[in-house]
């Protein structure tokens, strides 16, 4: 895909690519609402969406729709560049474009979220920017959910659920050598070697038991029945099961 050289129908080794000048010659006209203007500079600017689609191939879609996307995200960015502002249009052009990119990813994605919760977190991002460019630095999530009337722990889950999922073979950082992946710096609570341990040693206390108090055990801890319960399927009373429970449990903290 890296080497496609026609997107879309459109021969991308023969892209034009515009001056600063001629962008500029073309803005003014295109404000003035010339149409050939505004398909002109589109297609002097696709050099630069073909450029940034690059660095989202290794998400398995396929060029051409990340091509058409980016695509979206330039003829927006277009609409809305204010000349006035003394900015280059790449300059603004290019978040247009990786935000829209990125939006289609994630309302494409196989993890779905719900439309009511991304439009919370897209608030929050557009209320992020407008309080750095007033305030001229981060702002907190309190800051950004008091300014939006939310409650933080809503604009949390919100940002946490539209963020792009992270392969655990994702490469972090490579010296030449071994490269550490990111489920490298990942910790198994579940399966470290003090658990695994810990369930070899109740795994042997409780063989020393005898059959009914391991039985009783098994169905008491690991099927969550009641002394009731446990009583009717043996054939016991309860209170022999609540004397056998305590006398194997007594047995299995000495033996661990």
């Amino acid at each position: 895909m890296i080497n496609k050289v026609d997107i879309c129908g459109v021969n991308t080794s023969k892209l034009r690519v515009l001056s600063n000048e001629e962008k500029a010659a073309l803005m003014e006209r295109i404000k003035q609402g010339d149409k050939n203007a505004r398909e002109e500079f589109i297609n002097g600017n696709l050099r630069l969406v073909l450029s940034i689609i690059q660095r989202f191939y290794n998400r398995g879609e396929a060029a051409d729709d990340l091509f058409q996307v980016g695509c979206i995200g330039l003829i927006k960015a277009i609409d809305n560049f204010d000349t006035s502002h003394g900015v280059l249009f790449s300059t603004y052009a290019v978040p247009m474009i990786i935000g829209e990119i990125r939006r289609y990813l994630r309302d494409n994605n196989s993890i779905r979220v719900s439309r009511s919760m991304r439009d919370v977190a897209y608030k929050a991002l557009g209320i992020r920017e407008q309080m750095i460019n007033r305030d001229q630095k981060e702002p907190s999530v309190e800051e950004i959910a008091r300014e939006m009337g939310q409650n933080k722990e809503d604009v949390v889950f919100a940002l946490e659920a539209i963020c792009d999922p992270v392969s655990l073979y994702e490469p972090v950082y490579s010296d030449g050598g071994d490269t550490i992946y990111v489920m490298d710096q990942l910790k198994d609570d579940k399966n470290s070697d003090e658990v695994w341990l810990e369930h070899i040693a109740l795994r042997e206390a409780m063989e020393r038991l005898g059959k009914r108090e391991r039985e009783i055990l098994k169905l008491r801890f690991f099927e969550g029945r009641t002394q009731m319960e446990v009583a009717a399927d043996i054939g016991i009373s309860q209170a022999q099961v609540s004397r056998l429970e305590k006398s194997a449990l007594n047995h299995v903290k000495k033996n661990i």
